[in-house]
């Protein structure tokens, strides 16, 4: 890539001595070749200290980078990230030894084709002067610059998919046949995985046949956002790209290819049960699972006083994907409904959950099998679920509930759903957990808010009691 970069201060040009001093420590008899992006000081220092070395006897021959698409009727035009493609291929070149004209003229070449558009959540913080706070809650910025220059427009932000697919539209005329290679570009404090998610927009939107990132490659400090490069590559660009360097910060480039899918083997493959239909279970089902999504966002809340705060989400994750599988379901016998509601429950429900509830539905099967009744069978699954996972009434999860409320069921479901609601209300008083992630919480978290495990059992319960009623 480059053999020296000169630096100024924070987003401002170096002075013609640095950019000299520079010129002169690493250019011999082959020259040197200046790359600058498009900005006044930029142009004009590197200019004068490219006169200033050609007056010394050297080489020197300069290309200034104008990538960035944002105003697209500015005569002007910004140099952005898409200057990183021609250090990599003009890099290239020169290191295989090609003539200076040679190399001046392909990054000519691609900086007649690269094209670049970025967008942002927020500014970045520039060392020792206060944030500018231009960008508002629920707002992105499009075509931001690398200095913290305002975009071209401040528009609805409603999740990365869309913010790369405002990008795409933008640059799709310069990309128009899909073969084209995307540089997707961190301006700073963009997580890894919000990343990922921009980098999957890009893949289904079939822009590009090849991506360079995604990575933190041409940064605004700690800027919120990103940016696409996109270059339509010949040939012997692309075979430049892949030139392997030796630099951490280049991430390479990949090729898009589909993901292989490789089959389950064999005994890993679920068994599909043989549906049967029963109007009463399927509403009962039905019933729980709308339950749970209304509650989502209650036990959300009340498990970040304990958890991570996803306690709804993952419940109510469940509850839709069995709601949608209901008439798959072998309804009409319990001893195939039990293992198939543990086994649907185990591949929607993350976390332990899901692997807790599989356990209770498949030692309840077993013991319907066995002959044993319902309330019966549903008290063996508690026991199994105690068994395996170490939990025991008092230590402050979901089992406070469900053993009182399935200790109560012969009774009916209302004196059930009153066990169940007593059992969750009683965890707000247990200020010690002694199984789950509430264990490894401070006992200031935990008083006053009922467990959020038992709190849903108390819900199924209540929800149960009030549809049997009526």
């Amino acid at each position: 890539m480059l053999t020296a970069a000169v630096c100024g201060e924070v987003f401002a040009s170096p002075s013609v001595e640095a950019v000299l001093a520079g010129i002169l420590a690493v250019t011999g008899e082959a020259g040197c070749l200046l790359i600058v992006k498009n900005y006044t000081g930029d142009r004009l220092n590197f200019g004068l200290a490219a006169e200033r070395a050609r007056a010394l006897g050297r080489k020197v021959e300069m290309v200034v980078v104008d990538d960035d698409i944002a105003l697209p009727d500015l005569p002007q035009p910004r140099g952005v990230a898409g200057t990183l493609f021609v250090h990599k291929i003009a890099g290239a070149m020169a290191d295989a030894g090609r003539p200076l004209e040679d190399v001046a003229a392909a990054a000519r070449r691609i900086i007649k084709n690269v094209a670049s558009i970025g967008t942002s959540l927020d500014t970045c913080t520039v060392p020792g002067l206060p944030k500018e706070n231009r960008i508002p809650s629920g707002k992105a910025e499009l075509g931001l610059g690398i200095h913290g220059e305002p975009g071209v427009e401040q528009v609805d932000f409603s999740g990365a998919a869309q913010a790369m697919d405002l990008v795409l539209t933008k640059l799709r005329d310069h990309a128009p046949d899909g073969s084209s290679v995307a540089l997707v570009n961190n301006l700073g404090s963009t997580t890894p995985l919000e990343m990922s998610v921009l980098c999957h927009g890009l893949v289904q939107a079939g822009i590009a046949s090849h991506v360079v990132g995604p990575a933190s490659m041409m940064t605004s400090l700690d800027m919120h956002g990103f940016s696409v490069s996109i270059l339509p590559a010949t040939n012997e660009e692309l075979e430049a790209l892949a030139v392997p360097v030796p630099m951490a910060a280049w991430p390479g480039m990949q090729a898009l290819v589909d993901v292989p899918v490789t089959p389950l083997p064999d005994g890993l493959t679920p068994i599909e049960p043989i549906p049967s239909a029963n109007a009463q279970t399927r509403d009962t089902i039905a019933q729980v699972a709308d339950v749970l999504i209304a509650a989502e966002s209650t036990l959300n809340e009340l498990d970040a006083k304990s958890g991570d705060g996803d306690t709804g989400s993952t419940l109510a994750t469940a509850a839709r994907a069995l709601k949608a599988r209901l008439d798959a379901m072998p309804l009409a016998d319990l001893t195939q409904l039990f293992p198939a509601l543990g086994n649907e429950l185990s591949q929607t429900m993350g976390g332990s959950s899901g692997v807790i509830l599989a356990i209770y539905f498949n030692a309840a099967g077993d013991a319907c099998a066995g002959g044993a009744p319902l309330h019966k069978a549903l008290a063996e699954g508690l026991t199994r679920v105690s068994d395996v996972g170490g939990a025991q009434v008092g230590d402050r999860t979901m089992i406070d509930a469900l053993a009182p409320a399935l200790a109560a069921l012969s009774d009916g479901m209302g004196a059930s759903a009153a066990a169940a609601r007593k059992g969750a209300d009683n965890t707000a008083q247990i200020h010690r957990a002694k199984a789950g992630r509430a264990a490894y919480v401070p006992s200031e978290n935990l008083k006053g808010h009922n467990d959020p495990g038992a709190e849903a059992v108390a819900l199924v319960f209540e929800g149960l009691a009030k549809a049997m009623k009526g």
